[in-house]
């Protein structure tokens, strides 16, 4: 099984990317810091390759399909998961940095699907990942850019997922909510202090990896961690409702 991870470098890339080596995979690794991935790598041994790119440009999506066919050849899983935050007031946002936002976490997982969906419908079978965020069904205030591209990616996954039953092509859709990574803990310390933020359950990156791996081994739609979270799905206005009524504000110099 040859698996293509994006944003592999740190966080849930990384982690996904450690937990298909355990099962027996071979990994593709891509992101842009080709240190991290070389480090990666070396802790992975000869079953990962290593493939920088910058995927806030969606153009380089299709030689990266391409030298990552060459090193482990068809994509099997591909795992859209490279992405950034950017936690800012609406009204101070940057359009540029979120117009670049929207590249990286929409524009380039959409065109790394339709770069390699030919393929896999033609052999009948395969799986595409895309990791969404729980800010796709409780969006949450001072991430404009970051819901809008989120929330997209999510509705494309669901969707397409529909589109290809029948094909032998799963879709998994996977929702983290607060999970412990650079940019998750980054992230929260953007916002105030509040006894509701403070209450928010968190998870780690190897328990969501060991919960993504296995979701796709059972074809499943899927993955919301941690578990809690689900209500949102099933009460999407509840959700909402308290997401927007109980989130921290940002922090006064934010």
């Amino acid at each position: 099984m040859h698996v293509l991870v994006t944003g592999a470098s740190a966080g849930i890339g990384d982690a996904i990317a450690r937990e298909y080596v355990k099962r027996g995979a071979k990994v593709t690794l891509s992101a842009r810091r080709e240190d991290r991935l070389r480090d990666l790598a070396k802790d992975l041994g000869a079953a990962a390759a290593v493939v920088p790119a910058d995927l806030s440009d969606p153009r380089a999506v299709p030689a990266l399909c391409r030298a990552a066919e060459k090193a482990n050849g068809p994509i099997d899983v591909l795992i859209n998961n490279a992405g950034v935050q950017i936690i800012e007031h609406a009204h101070k946002t940057d359009p540029d940095l979120g117009e670049a936002l929207l590249d990286l976490d929409l524009a380039s997982p959409l065109r790394l699907i339709r770069e390699t969906l030919p393929s896999m419908r033609e052999r009948g079978h395969g799986t595409i990942v895309n990791v969404a965020s729980m800010a796709a069904l409780s969006p949450v205030p001072g991430m404009l850019y970051y819901n809008a591209a989120k929330g997209g990616l999510a509705n494309a996954s669901e969707a397409l997922r529909g589109e290809l039953r029948g094909t032998g092509v799963n879709v998994l859709t996977v929702y983290p909510g607060p999970v412990h990574t650079d940019m998750g803990d980054a992230g929260i310390d953007k916002y105030e202090e509040t006894g509701a933020a403070a209450l928010a359950p968190w998870g780690t990156t190897s328990e969501l990896a060991h919960l993504v791996c296995h979701a796709v081994e059972l074809g499943r739609a899927r993955v919301i961690y941690p578990r809690s979270y689900a209500v949102s799905l099933w009460f999407p206005n509840l959700s909402r409702w308290f997401s927007l009524r109980f989130a921290p504000p940002l922090k006064s110099e934010a």
